[in-house]
């Protein structure tokens, strides 16, 4: 299926370039999101007329977005969830909930702006893009943890493996005291 891009694609092209797409992407997603065109004479010539207007809405976005992203970029927020000891999610950080996270943080971000390079499954400090307009994006970080106490102090630097280990590595010098407590009082004996 040949189309006529309305806006910038990823990994596809530029504003007003006629490509040849797959006719399930063209259909399913490019045409109905309106990112494209079908490559049709009378739609050429329509898109000839409006392409003055189309760039200068853009560049309109593309300005608003830019704002945005300088509010935006280096933001962190807080994802609570429930997980096991070591640190393992009981489900996943989704982009939903990445942008719920935004959304209340006082930030305009839909879940289809969030992108996760990897599926977030654990405790600590995640990067997260944010792609606010086809030619802009952010990254942000997602402090995923089981309480805002733990949060500040993933968000101090420690990390909940660490402080798992210090509590053992405690505990552990506890009962060794313990132990040599008990053995010197039955020495005295």
């Amino acid at each position: 299926m040949q189309v006529i891009l309305l806006e910038r694609v990823a990994k596809l092209g530029q504003m007003g370039d006629v490509v040849k797409v797959k006719d399930g992407y063209g259909r399913n997603f490019l045409l109905p999101q309106g990112k494209a065109l079908r490559a049709t004479e009378a739609n050429i010539k329509s898109f000839e007329a409006k392409k003055a207007q189309l760039e200068v809405q853009n560049l309109e976005t593309k300005k608003e977005a830019e704002v945005a992203a300088a509010k935006l970029d280096g933001q962190a927020f807080i994802v609570i969830r429930s997980a096991s000891d070591s640190g393992a999610l009981y489900g996943s950080v989704t982009t939903r909930d990445a942008a719920d996270a935004a959304t209340e943080g006082g930030f305009t971000v839909g879940r289809g702006q969030v992108v996760l390079d990897r599926p977030i499954k654990d405790l600590g400090l995640h990067s997260v893009t944010v792609v606010l307009h086809p030619e802009v994006s952010v990254k942000i970080t997602l402090n995923v943890a089981r309480s805002a106490e733990e949060a500040e102090l993933q968000a101090s630097g420690k990390s909940i493996r660490d402080l798992a280990a210090e509590a053992e590595a405690e505990a552990e010098f506890e009962i060794a005291e313990l132990f040599d407590e008990m053995g010197s009082a039955a020495d005295d004996e």
